[in-house]
């Protein structure tokens, strides 16, 4: 099965999937498709984008990779259901990657899901976890109104993982492998660097060309695009980048697209 580099976000040793469908396509959940639910990044919201997130379908079950502020809606969009989410990898913990992150559990805890979701994300986001799930424990302790329901502590619905360089993490056959590098404010190093690492795949335009073409990956994808605010900057100096090391299809992804 052939890859698909994904900028910014996760490199995964995928199958082949085909090109992008139309966006916001609904029904089941197909095999081995990779959702684009959401294309921008920053802190700024955008009206044509939204904040971080994608979906990894493998048959019946749902993997988030990142999780920005309106991931759940967006998943709907795209026609799944946040039942079938099994596990959210989160590739580094600023919030437009993780402002989501709390209706997924807090969701999720309310529809009374059974089983635990796994949380994968590098070091640092057990800390963010516990918080989210602290506060989702007054709403769950006055309980949803449901006859006969039962009390469910949120903690344990939930588990944690945390990642560093080289890690490899199996989603229902497939593997994923993280490769660390610097997206904060800190040096190498230190003890900060000790504490937070980040996991998301974030090269200049070169880098991420010459990557691509050592892992033998099918396609790349570019995303988490700031300058998405403005829909008339030009993207083509992105892709002519890559492609100055990388021979394969390379191209923007927008909301909703289906590959």
């Amino acid at each position: 099965m052939k890859g698909i580099a994904v900028v910014a976000l996760i490199l995964l040793a995928a199958p082949a999937l085909p090109a992008a469908d139309a966006a916001g396509a609904a029904g089941a959940a197909v095999a081995s498709q990779f959702i684009t639910l959401g294309t921008h990044g920053g802190p700024v919201s955008d009206r044509n984008r939204s904040q971080p997130a994608n979906a990894l379908v493998l048959g019946q079950a749902v993997y988030l990779v990142d999780a920005g502020d309106g991931a759940v809606q967006q998943l709907a969009r795209a026609g799944l259901s946040l039942a079938a989410v099994r596990a959210v990898l989160i590739s580094h913990i600023h919030i437009d990657h993780t402002g989501g992150l709390f209706a997924v559990l807090g969701l999720r805890h309310q529809m009374g899901s059974t089983g635990k979701i796994t949380i994968y994300g590098p070091p640092g986001i057990k800390a963010m976890v516990d918080g989210l799930l602290a506060a989702i424990v007054p709403e769950a302790e006055s309980g949803y109104g449901v006859p006969g329901e039962d009390y469910v502590p949120p903690q344990n619905t939930v588990e944690v993982v945390e990642l560093r360089d080289g890690a490899s993490v199996k989603l229902d056959g497939l593997a994923v492998t993280t490769a660390e590098n610097t997206h904060y404010s800190f040096p190498k190093g230190g003890d900060m660097d000790r504490r937070f690492a980040s996991i998301s795949f974030r090269f200049d335009m070169p880098e991420v060309g010459q990557m691509s073409a050592r892992a033998k990956v099918h396609r790349v994808l570019i995303t988490h695009l700031v300058a998405g605010r403005d829909p008339n900057v030009d993207t083509a100096p992105l892709v002519a980048g890559v492609r100055k090391w990388f021979d394969g299809p390379v191209e923007i992804a927008r909301d909703l697209d289906r590959y």
